[in-house]
């Protein structure tokens, strides 16, 4: 009888759960998934689980495909040349084929008395932690965000409706959105009352337990901060002698096959693609995903793997539960200017923010009762990335001069 493949997929987020249920495509395939925690955590949700309006996970029995195997454990390092990842609890597992989805978590925030007098929110443990503070502030307590991403505006907006007094504190509001939509967002920010102090002289310089402190001089008083500006990823690539790219993601090809080991793919945020990666996000992770499964089902079956190609849609925003907004992009992620939301359609915007949510583990199980079946056009394309890696495989002309 022939031996199955083993098949090792380290992270169980969007990225690692839907590679996972992907490679179960094969009978001839084991897959086993690595995790740190025995349920699904829907990471879009985790604003909620702060403000105590979603618990924002999912028993993995509802999103893994029956034939996967769950090993709740934390991955320590990863062996390549051997095939083996040592794992935190002791022992360790080997592998034929290894994806490393890894995901993003909240980044050291190189700020004097961030790291202990804030609260991020990355995480599933990140968020419990910071629900029962908030709990004890109660209602009409000042609150200061830090960060004005998603993360930063969800979680802003979703406090404010609950009655906290809230102080955005941000370089820019919304800087993936077009100007339209950043005109929405603070529109409905004002009708909440969140004050925003955004621009240069609104840099945090240090936090301390009782205010935060600006580059202009400015102290902004509260008795709890939220910092959600930048992620960061797990050193477990750099860790393991694997090439990472300055912010430490796996760097890989077009294939998201590894640049050091070609039986090792990467997907979702831990991934950096030609050293050009796409922005953090459950979109970009779920079809990374995706094509990180068929990657090793290519190299399995002796074929050459596709180069990667996304699809993105939009950006969803929940603006509280009552509101939000969807903005479109081009396939490429750039925002068109066009957008769901406003006072007019900030309803519609939410019922659409609440789909894509529910629809991210809907998909997943789709995924998991019949592989393959979650498929993205197949006419996508990314002009703009190719150009930028034709541009960068193009020879210098004879003689130019050197940098």
């Amino acid at each position: 009888m022939r031996e199955k493949t083993e098949v090792l997929v380290v992270g169980g987020g969007y990225a690692g759960v839907m590679a996972a249920n992907r490679l179960t495509k094969r009978d001839d395939v084991a897959v086993t998934l690595v995790n740190p925690r025995p349920t699904f955590v829907e990471r879009i949700r985790l604003h909620q689980r702060v403000a105590g309006t979603h618990d924002a996970v999912v028993d993995y029995r509802d999103v893994l495909a029956r034939g996967v195997r769950l090993v709740v454990d934390a991955a320590e390092r990863i062996d390549a040349p051997a095939r083996t990842v040592t794992l935190a609890g002791g022992g360790s597992l080997g592998y034929d084929y290894l994806v490393y989805a890894v995901g993003s978590g909240s980044a050291d925030p190189g700020v004097p008395g961030a790291a202990e007098h804030a609260y991020p929110i990355a995480s599933l443990e990140e968020a419990e932690r910071l629900r029962p503070v908030l709990e004890a502030t109660g209602p009409g307590a000042a609150v200061t965000v830090v960060g004005a991403g998603p993360t930063g505006i969800e979680a802003a907006t979703e406090l404010a409706e609950q009655g906290y007094a809230v102080t955005l504190v941000c370089d820019v509001l919304g800087p993936y959105l077009h100007a339209n939509g950043r005109r929405t967002v603070a529109a409905r920010m004002a009708r909440l009352g969140v004050t925003v102090l955004a621009g240069p002289n609104a840099t945090v310089t240090s936090v301390t337990p009782e205010a935060v402190r600006l580059a202009d001089g400015r102290e902004v008083p509260g008795a709890v901060t939220i910092w959600t500006a930048g992620f960061g990823v797990p050193d477990l690539a750099a860790h393991s002698g694997l090439a990472t790219d300055p912010v430490g993601r796996l760097r890989t090809d077009e294939t998201l096959t590894s640049v050091d080991d070609d039986r090792v793919v990467a997907a979702g945020d831990s991934a950096a693609p030609s050293d050009l990666p796409f922005r953090m996000s459950c979109q970009a992770a779920g079809q990374l995903g995706a094509i990180a499964g068929d990657t090793v089902l290519s190299r399995i079956a002796g074929t050459e793997p596709a180069p990667v190609a996304l699809a993105f849609a939009g950006q969803c925003i929940s603006l509280g539960r009552g509101a939000g907004m969807f903005e479109f992009s081009r396939r490429d992620d750039v925002p068109v200017g066009v957008h769901l939301g406003g006072r007019a359609g900030s309803r519609l915007g939410a019922g659409v923010k609440e789909l894509v949510c529910r629809s991210t583990v809907l998909m997943l199980r789709w995924e998991a009762r019949r592989p393959g079946l979650v498929r993205f056009p197949a006419f996508v394309t990314d002009p703009r990335r190719r150009e930028v890696l034709r541009q960068r495989s193009v020879p210098a002309p004879a003689g130019a001069a050197s940098a």
